[in-house]
């Protein structure tokens, strides 16, 4: 009897810890809730699931807001794209985070 077994999704974008993306997510923005994308940073990845970190707190769909600030996404969704412009720093200027 031949198994039949699933494939892993095939991610449209390919993703490493310490990424920028953007996620469309319910989150913070001037003291106010907001739903839209928002820049964070990859923190882990695994076969299936993305984990992002934000600056700003980050809410759940059914309000929660979450304390370490930290969201998972599938591989292959929709909500979660790489930063795709890059803001150029001068050598000689320290940003300012």
């Amino acid at each position: 009897m031949p198994f039949s077994f699933m494939r892993p999704p095939e991610p449209e974008h390919h993703f490493e810890v310490g990424d920028v993306v953007e996620a469309f997510c319910d989150h913070e923005k001037n003291k106010e809730r907001v739903r839209g994308w928002v820049k964070g940073i990859v923190v882990q990845i695994d076969n299936k699931m993305v984990a992002v970190q934000f600056q700003p707190n980050v809410f759940l769909t059914d309000g929660w807001m979450v304390p370490d600030h930290i969201l998972w996404f599938p591989i292959n969704s929709e909500n979660l794209r790489p930063v795709t412009s890059r803001r150029k720093v001068s050598k000689t200027t320290i940003p300012d985070y």
